[in-house]
């Protein structure tokens, strides 16, 4: 990824890893020679983890992150659907509403492959019942891409990860600051922004030569350092 200056677009094309990539403003990337859709961090049933546990939270985030995910597989119509980690939150989501609309949702795409890149919550809280996919552990490396859940370098491969949950923070007028997911890439390794709606975030340590693209209601946003830096 490469440029200077503050731009605004729906979505941003670009080369990483000798292939060519599209970053999507529902915080998801593209690869577009494979057609594959990926996304990071979903945290399925994190809502629903933190109600068993008596922590009074909106419900319908699960249904509004399949919705989203939904809408992606319908507008580009990958091969594959990548997930980097982190399916679901914890145990407890596995008895729990959110699991019955998980498998109603892979039913409704059940002809599009999926693989999910094994992350620390889905070792605690292991695979979906009733949603077949394919699970791999890290680094899975497909065409000189390592694919992970972990941000890392790898020797011979260019790094795609997530689990940081990646922000950016901005500073406005009056001491006013703003917090956008990211996507962040320097030599060598691109983290994406986590997928899921109720996530959080985690401020990065952007470094001389990094690049970040925020995402802002449906624009991805181009950051120079100096915008950008804390």
């Amino acid at each position: 990824m490469s440029g200077a200056g503050t731009r605004f677009a729906s979505c941003v094309d670009f080369d990483f890893g000798g292939t060519s990539w599209r970053a999507l403003p529902q915080c998801a990337l593209l690869w577009r020679s494979r057609e594959w859709l990926v996304v990071a961090d979903v945290h399925f049933g994190k809502a629903a983890t933190f109600r068993a546990r008596g922590v009074p939270v909106p419900r319908g985030t699960t249904a509004a992150n399949l919705e989203r995910l939904s809408g992606l597989i319908d507008s580009s119509r990958p091969r594959r659907l990548v997930f980097l980690g982190d399916l679901l939150h914890a145990r407890d989501a596995r008895h729990s509403e959110a699991m019955r609309l998980l498998a109603q949702w892979r039913e409704r795409h059940r002809r599009l492959a999926m693989t999910l890149v094994a992350g620390n919550h889905d070792r605690h809280a292991g695979a979906p019942p009733g949603t077949p996919l394919e699970v791999v552990e890290e680094p899975w490396t497909v065409d000189g891409i390592a694919w992970c859940h972990h941000p890392q370098q790898h020797h011979g491969a260019s790094v795609i990860a997530g689990h940081l949950h990646p922000c950016v923070r901005l500073h406005g007028a009056a001491n006013d600051t703003l917090r956008l997911p990211c996507f962040w890439q320097r030599p060598g390794l691109l983290t994406l922004p986590a997928f899921g709606e109720f996530t959080g975030g985690a401020l990065i340590a952007r470094e001389s030569g990094d690049r970040v693209i925020a995402v802002a209601d449906g624009r991805l946003i181009e950051i120079p350092a100096a915008v950008g830096s804390p």
